[in-house]
């Protein structure tokens, strides 16, 4: 099953020989310029799969092997018709140039103290990568500890993440290479911010975790040459390196080869007393096991049982371990476990379940807690006692999201706050008083007042209330005729707060609306909502985003000839599935980095993982045929007329590999009926987007937003 034929292998060495200039065939008309888009023949084979009898063809199966000429001849005709195309388009450049104005401002992270010394990211503007300072005190003068742009020239190698040694000796920082999943992690003295021998390879999915002179990190054996960012990763082992070691002498601390498609981590507090192991990747949940460090020789006792539920430490005071978890409380509660007798019977209810989401706590000032909860994809806080007492309501600036940042020992809160009208700014609370004043607030060339931001709700499908967030400028007439911009991501129980992005500034600035759609399969509404955007229940993901532009158009904010959709991931998997479902309903389609081919997605690299949210084409029959029944790339139709779309994806895209786009690309190329065009945008030295640099992402989003304010016939000022 799922073999390439032999005629495949001939195809693909026939097309080694052509140039980008001889794959020239299917024409297309552009809808504005008039000029007769040629679109890159494919490569294409026999091949046909068999799933529990049922034969399917997947003629584009040579452009899963990214690494072949053929494949490399047809990506540079694609960005070759792309680039063209492009070039004609004058919002391009208009947006590009006010993006640039609009992104250059200083961008301050909330402060943290680490071993006496305080620490502080900072963006001047318009750096790739935000930079690491360091001062001797809060407020006080800062200086460069670590500076990311400064590890490539183009900015494409990101910061990841960093890892203090307990002792304050070490900082352990973890990076990625043009945005693939693959991290290096690299150690630096922190007195003499010196760059260590001490180098790891091949880790993934992991950072590094101190105890005693060396850390702990999760990796996977190096991948065949050439397949770095396509193999499918099995048996992540965690390792323990020693401080001025090579690795090739780390120590094997754990595997499961028995159970090669799960994911294992381990973590220490910072007192070096428990040490916790998590195994995930079998359900929606995790299996969290406990470790006693002070008891010589002991052995890892399991705590939880039932891994569809989440369980994430917060805080361990002396030998009690708080602990967030959906388990019987699919909304989350605070619950306390004691290393003594950790398994889950044993844990006791500390802030029981209410109608808002928990989302986190925060622990500060020796016995208090701040609890952050959402209630409909908004942020609210509350100051606790250690007791789970609540003592008083941390008023917010407004209706938008929080992230709160604290320590038991210290009395210092902080906590950002942004939403779609408001860059993100940084607050200093008195614990004290209440009062909160602000640390950080930057100065943007956007005049945010003349903005307004409202949620809305509409009756999905199935009559299923859903929250609708509508971001445009006051005073904007419901004409029936605005041009909307709607988002939506639906899935892996991830939720999208309100934030500012100064991307979308001169969509705005020139009319747009920017919708966003609370989609069911997020875990906006805890653990039930999460669930019913999944599997058998995936379709209810894409009718929430279907019944939102219809209830746009009725509602007068815009019209068939007007609306966008855009989504990343598996929000380009919904883009796709709601395209190729309701083709006569959009003007302009943007899937990012999508996952479209859902009968193969588990085969490459860690798609695996997906399976407790999609199912498998491989589960049972009921599932394949389910998968199919939406699959974006098995459900282009010949004969149909598409809407104005753009793929994106990346060479780098080792998350979603980028066989979905260009497969997916392919086939719409091939059947599109109409004259829209049909684009596939590949970035280069680029991945899923994760510490893309700022340069790049405002060249995607001059190229995206460019787009479709052109389809839409939109004019820029």
């Amino acid at each position: 099953m799922n073999r390439i034929v032999l005629s495949s292998v001939l195809a693909m060495s026939a097309m080694t020989m052509m140039n980008p200039a001889s794959l020239m065939a299917q024409s297309h008309s552009g809808q504005k310029t008039g000029q007769t888009l040629k679109y890159p023949t494919a490569p294409k084979d026999n091949t046909v799969d068999e799933y529990f009898g049922v034969k399917v063809a997947d003629p584009f199966r040579p452009l899963e092997d990214d690494t072949c000429a053929a494949t490399a001849a047809w990506v540079k005709a694609e960005n070759a018709v792309t680039d063209a195309y492009m070039a004609k388009i004058p919002q391009r450049a208009k947006y590009l140039k006010r993006l640039k104005q609009v992104a250059n401002y200083e961008k301050v992270y909330t402060p943290f103290e680490k071993n006496g010394k305080w620490y502080v990211y900072k963006n001047n503007g318009l750096q790739n990568q935000a930079v690491l300072y360091q001062m001797d005190k809060l407020g006080g003068e800062t200086r460069v500890f670590l500076d990311p742009n400064k590890l490539s020239d183009d900015g494409t190698v990101a910061l990841k993440g960093i890892s203090f040694s307990n002792d304050g000796k070490y900082l352990a920082y973890t990076i990625s290479r043009s945005g693939s999943d693959w991290e290096e992690i690299y150690v630096m003295d922190v007195k003499t911010q010196k760059l260590l021998a001490d180098h790891i390879v091949w880790a993934k999915f992991t950072g590094a975790d101190w105890q005693g002179d060396g850390f702990y990190y999760s990796a996977y054996d190096a991948p065949e040459k050439g397949k770095e960012t396509s193999a499918k990763n099995e048996i992540q082992k965690v390792y323990y390196h020693k401080m001025g070691t090579p690795q090739s002498q780390d120590v094997l601390f754990y595997q499961n080869p028995a159970n090669p498609l799960r994911f294992y981590g381990v973590s220490v507090n910072k007192e070096e007393t428990m040490m916790f192991l998590t195994e995930s990747g079998m359900d929606q949940g995790i299996n969290l096991f406990v470790r006693d460090l002070r008891q010589p020789n002991s052995q890892f006792i399991q705590m939880t049982g039932d891994c569809s539920k989440t369980y994430s430490p917060v805080e361990i005071i002396g030998d009690d371990i708080y602990m967030l978890t959906n388990a019987g409380a699919q909304k989350y509660r605070l619950m306390v476990a004691n290393l003594k007798k950790p398994g889950y019977q044993d844990w006791k209810e500390l802030i029981p379940e209410s109608d808002a989401v928990l989302e986190d706590v925060t622990f500060v000032d020796g016995d208090k807690m701040v609890l952050t909860y959402t209630k409909d994809n908004c942020s609210h806080a509350y100051l606790y006692n250690i007791k789970g007492e609540r003592l008083s309501e941390i008023k917010l600036p407004g209706v938008g999201s929080a992230s709160f940042s604290g320590k038991r020992e210290r009395k210092e809160l902080f906590y950002s706050y942004t939403s779609y009208t408001v860059p993100t700014t940084i607050y200093q609370m008195d614990l004290a008083s209440g009062k909160s004043n602000i640390y950080s607030q930057p100065k943007v060339n956007f005049k945010l007042s003349d903005y307004t931001s409202e949620m809305a709700f509409y009756t999905s499908k199935d009559g299923t209330r859903i929250p609708i967030f509508l971001t445009y400028k006051k005073g904007m007439k419901k004409n029936g005729k605005n041009p909307v911009l709607m988002y939506g991501y639906g899935g892996f129980n991830v939720t999208y707060p309100p934030s500012f992005s100064a991307m979308r500034v001169p969509f705005l600035e020139n009319g747009g609306i920017y919708a966003y759609v609370v989609l069911r399969g997020g875990g906006e509404y805890g653990e039930d909502w999460h669930l019913a955007g999944t599997k058998m229940q995936k379709q209810n993901v894409f009718d929430d985003f279907i019944s939102a532009g219809e209830w746009l158009i009725s509602n007068k904010y815009t019209d068939k000839n007007h609306l966008a959709i855009l989504g990343g991931s598996n929000g380009g998997l919904l883009v796709g599935a709601c395209m190729t479902q309701r083709p006569d309903l959009f003007k302009v389609c943007i899937p990012e980095v999508g996952v479209m081919d859902m009968l193969r997605y588990h085969k490459f690299t860690i798609g695996w993982n997906w399976a407790p949210d999609y199912g498998t084409s491989a589960d049972s029959k009921e599932m394949f045929e389910y998968l199919k029944g939406y699959s974006p790339l098995h459900n282009i139709k010949k004969g149909v007329s598409y809407p104005a779309t753009m793929v994106t994806t990346a060479d780098h895209d080792d998350r979603v590999v980028p066989a979905h786009s260009f497969k997916f690309a392919a086939t719409l190329q091939e059947c599109q009926a109409g004259k829209a065009p049909v684009l596939i945008r590949i970035d280069s030295k680029a991945g899923h987007g994760g510490g893309k640099p700022l340069s790049k992402q405002m060249e995607e989003n001059a190229d995206i937003y460019g787009f479709l304010m052109y389809e839409m016939g939109m004019k820029m000022k």
